[in-house]
């Protein structure tokens, strides 16, 4: 489950960054991201040529994944939805938080490492994800390292797919059935549809649908479009105990020494 609506613009693709965002942690809780945030941790502090100390998270959501980096890094968080922010900022109080766009905002200064976790799926066109990596290698400093963390890539993307869960909390429950679909297999996008059931403090109950259309690109894409902004790429398979080995890749990107701002 993406943990950020990521950066395009206009409003939030879906119900759930924008009127249900206060829901997101009892849809998926910063607990579950304990050993995801680790490996992202490991593989930026190893591809990093320089001290690492300050990351710059684009697409941060409700700070799920920045829940564990916080304890390493000097974390800024940047994400477009003002009520997923207010999710984050109570659960990462320490952190800045900034309201922007990954495809155009332009912070001023640099940061050791940029990561973009599975957010940067809401970049819908080649053009808009080049946008995002754009801005990525900006904000990089030379000899930083920037962590990108599609959901797909084309060669390992096997739809349809199903998933569900939820948490309870606060006198409040909610449980999910995510079903992943390519209603055109010829383009790069498909719709993953949601049902959420809520049950309020109360014990009323109501159930939402919410749909997401997200991009899926090639690993050619992905190395292209990465080293034409500037970076070094390298493909880094996604190890994780919950997960088939082989099934998920990330890409891990310096941007060299003499690299120009």
């Amino acid at each position: 489950m993406s943990d950020a609506p990521g950066g395009g613009g206009g409003k939030p693709p879906s119900k759930l960054y924008g009127e249900l965002a206060d829901w997101w942690p009892l849809l998926s809780a910063p607990a579950e991201y304990v050993e995801e945030a680790a490996f992202y941790q490991q593989a930026l502090l190893e591809h990093c040529r320089r001290p690492a100390e300050t990351l710059l998270e684009l697409g941060s959501g409700g700070g799920n994944n920045a829940s564990h980096l916080k304890a390493r890094f000097d974390l800024t968080l940047v994400d477009r939805s003002p009520d997923m922010l207010r999710v984050s900022e109570a659960l990462n109080p320490e952190c800045e938080h900034v309201e922007g766009d990954m495809r155009s905002v332009r912070l001023g200064r640099q940061f050791d490492c940029v990561f973009v976790h599975d957010a940067v799926v809401y970049m819908t066109t080649e053009d808009d994800l080049r946008r995002a990596i754009e801005t990525a290698w900006v904000h990089c400093r030379p000899g930083g390292a920037a962590l990108f963390a599609p959901d797909h890539v084309r060669e390992n993307f096997r739809p349809p797919e199903t998933d569900c869960g939820g948490h309870d909390g606060g006198g409040r429950g909610l449980r999910y059935l995510e079903w992943t679909w390519d209603p055109d297999p010829a383009d790069n996008t498909y719709t993953v549809d949601y049902v959420y059931v809520l049950r309020d403090r109360d014990g009323g109950t109501r159930v939402e649908w919410d749909r997401h259309v997200e991009a899926v690109f090639a690993r050619d894409d992905w190395l292209r479009l990465t080293a034409e902004a500037g970076f070094e790429p390298t493909v880094v398979p996604f190890d994780h105990s919950e997960l088939e080995p082989g099934t998920y890749e990330l890409f891990l990107c310096r941007k060299p020494s003499d690299g120009s701002p």
